[in-house]
């Protein structure tokens, strides 16, 4: 069966609309200013279209516009190999289910609208999870009922009316108060919303009727041997697992743009907390050990949520604690051994009609909340 017409559309709308990005980045903002500076002039429109860019890539704790437009770029190239079916795409893009364009637009769409509605409560002067909408509900209702506009503009309604308020209200009246990791605010937050999203469309099925389910390409492929150039493969691709992308490209434009940012102004990316390295020797360790740990259970399965580690308790504890050997080590360790299986066993235990990526935001969750205070026990620094 061919593809439809309309995802060839997308696909080129896509490609043109992530180069206009870095078209009006070039363009646009000719200086690099540290995070410190961005955050103070966000009564400013540029500043505010940086951290609006920034968000995108908020989900691994680099907050800046050139690691955000890296994964876009590489984003858009992957889902072109696979729509052409490329060989060289590697990991299919959205897991081969040909619905990139709809989860990048979807996703897009409710991040626009949480800072339409929220983009207030950056006036408070501290943090706030604008960036929740883009990495969780919306993608997630494309990828559980399909593309379209219906469920791509419902999923990104109930992002912004439901995932940010609930993250936001975490954030201020748990995480702050308790001096906790904010990310445990972020994902408990996708996490309730999420459910509750998911029963609202149970029980009002019109909300996502009439999705669209292209036919992906396929490229010719070999049996995934498992062996070294698969494990550092998988390992490249949990970069970009968390925007539900999983795939190199979009993860090698991710980084390089992280690393780019950190080139051009050490204090920008990462929250200006100069950890930039450290965080990514910790991301990459943790997914190392993970695909490493539970080989098994990606022979088994065909995935696993190793990449679960990469976007909670590695970064959490790097920033909470500090860049030292000991915590990039025990944190990786640790987030890789115990939040894969329990994000499974989470996941396994929810109702058909709810996405399984709850399970893995809980799973963040729970982890961080245990070993990032394990960890400022056992190495409390200077």
């Amino acid at each position: 069966m061919n593809r439809p017409h309309s995802s060839a559309m997308f696909s080129s709308m896509a490609l043109f609309g992530a180069l206009a990005l870095v078209l009006l980045v070039v363009l646009v903002m000719g200086n690099w200013p540290d995070y410190l500076t961005l955050a103070s002039t966000l009564d400013q429109p540029v500043s505010r279209l940086r951290w609006i860019l920034g968000d995108i890539s908020e989900v691994a704790f680099y907050k800046h516009e050139l690691p955000a437009l890296g994964l876009l770029l590489g984003a858009c190239l992957g889902h072109w190999a696979n729509y052409r079916g490329y060989r060289w795409q590697g990991f299919a893009i959205s897991y081969g289910t040909g619905l990139w364009p709809w989860v990048f637009i979807s996703s897009l769409l409710g991040l626009l609208l949480s800072h339409l509605l929220w983009g207030w409560t950056l006036s408070s002067g501290v943090w706030q999870p604008t960036f929740v909408a883009f990495v969780s509900l919306p993608a997630a209702m494309v990828l559980m009922f399909g593309g379209g506009w219906r469920v791509a503009l419902n999923g990104a309604l109930l992002g912004a009316l439901l995932v940010t308020p609930a993250s936001l209200l975490l954030v201020n009246f748990l995480c702050y108060p308790l001096q906790l990791p904010v990310v445990i605010g972020n994902v408990l937050g996708m996490a309730l919303a999420s459910v509750l999203a998911f029963i609202l469309c149970k029980r009002c099925p019109a909300l996502v009727e009439g999705g669209i389910r292209p036919t992906p390409a396929t490229a010719p492929t070999r049996q995934a041997d498992y062996g070294f150039v698969w494990t550092l493969r998988r390992v490249l691709a949990d970069f970009s697992e968390a925007p539900f992308f999983g795939n190199e490209l979009a993860s090698l434009g991710l980084l390089t743009g992280a690393l780019l940012a950190w080139w051009l102004t050490p204090a920008a990316p990462a929250y200006g907390s100069q950890l930039l390295v450290q965080i990514i020797a910790g991301q990459a360790l943790a997914s190392l050990l993970g695909v490493m740990l539970w080989r098994a259970q990606w022979k088994t399965r065909g995935w696993y949520p190793t990449y679960i580690p990469i976007v909670s308790v590695v970064p959490a504890a790097v920033l909470t604690i500090g860049g030292h050997w000991q915590v990039v080590g025990a944190s990786a360790a640790l987030g890789a051994l115990f939040a894969p299986p329990l994000a499974v066993a989470i996941s396994q235990r929810l109702p058909t009609y709810m996405h399984g990526y709850i399970g893995n935001v809980l799973s963040m969750a729970v982890t961080t909340v245990i070993v990032v205070p394990l960890l400022a026990w056992a190495f409390p620094g200077p």
